[in-house]
Formats: C-alpha cells, sequence, structure tokens
C-alpha cells in the first residue's frame, strides 16, 4: 500500500496530520515525553515557519492542522528529533520498551511512516477535524471537557502558540 505523502503542488497548505507510534504503543503518557513533543514542535515554530491552528496529544499519536512553507519536510524533521529525543529517553528510564520498537533488519522506529494528510480545502472540513481533536480526549474518556486535557489546543492556557484561525475557502 502506498503512503499518504502531502501533496507537493500544495506543500504550504493547511493539513489535518496525524503522526502515530509504530504499535499503536501508549508512550506518551509518562517521564515526560509530551514535554519532548511540545518542546520540538516549538522550535518548529520559531524556526521552521510551523503554524499550529489544533492539535491534541494522545497516548500514541498525535493530531494536527497546520501550515508551512514545506509541511513535508517540517513533519518529517519533527518525526526525526522527537524519534531521537525519545530514544534517549526511553533508554535512560523504561529500556526494557526499545524492543517495541525495533524492526525485524534491527532498525528503530517509533513512528510510523504515514501521516494520514488531509489537505483542509472547506471550511466545513477544517471546523469538522478541530472538533474531532478537541473532542479526542473526551471520546476516550480522559477528561469530561475538552477545554481540560492540557496537552490540546481547546486547553485555553495550551502549552503551545496557536495560530489565529485561518480564513478558509468556503463550501
Amino acid at each position: 500500500m502506498p503512503i499518504a505523502r502531502i501533496r507537493s503542488f500544495a506543500k504550504d497548505g493547511f493539513y489535518f496530520i496525524t503522526p502515530t507510534l509504530w504499535n499503536w504503543y501508549y508512550l506518551f503518557d509518562r517521564h515526560n515525553r509530551w514535554e519532548i513533543l511540545a518542546n520540538s514542535l516549538r522550535y518548529c515554530q520559531r524556526h521552521k515557519s510551523l503554524e499550529i491552528y489544533a492539535y491534541v496529544f494522545m497516548l500514541n499519536h498525535v493530531h494536527l492542522i497546520i501550515r508551512a512553507d514545506d509541511a513535508e519536510a517540517v513533519i518529517r524533521d519533527f518525526k526525526r528529533h522527537t524519534s531521537r529525543a525519545l530514544k534517549e529517553n526511553i533508554r535512560s528510564t523504561e529500556p526494557n520498551i526499545l524492543n517495541l520498537f525495533t524492526q525485524k533488519d534491527g532498525l528503530w522506529r517509533l513512528w510510523k511512516e504515514d501521516n494520514q494528510p488531509k489537505l483542509i480545502e472547506s471550511e466545513t472540513f477544517f471546523v469538522q477535524k478541530l472538533n474531532y481533536i478537541h473532542d479526542n480526549p473526551v471520546r476516550k474518556g480522559y477528561v469530561l471537557n475538552p477545554a481540560h486535557w492540557k496537552w490540546s489546543s481547546a486547553n485555553p492556557h495550551s502549552p503551545l502558540q496557536i495560530a489565529a484561525l485561518p480564513t478558509v475557502a468556503r463550501d
């Protein structure tokens, strides 16, 4: 099955993406791993033109609505950096789970290749994905109200800078 990629003709478009951990292992909820994700995204915001319009960190994946001059490169760099940083974190805190991310060929892989990118081409689709992102922790039973999940743009005290909502094409 081919890997879904960010469209080359729309690299600077608005995208809904979902980076997901290999084997869907619950990993982020301990040892400051959400902070590693947040710090990497902050770096991309400051140095790689990343604009985040919505996000949520879950236990084994991240949902984002983003825009960047080259979104494909930003997400590649984000995944590369967090893979290295999280590997070191795991090595020092839970070395026994390193094997869960070691492939048959001996290579270590934290993230799935496919980010499931969806180009946002309408306001309706944007609002649908925004609501999906913000409701995710509620659907999973982590919180009763989306604003109560710390690692979400629904939280008024979000640890990440959220860009002003864009004007997208009307349906």
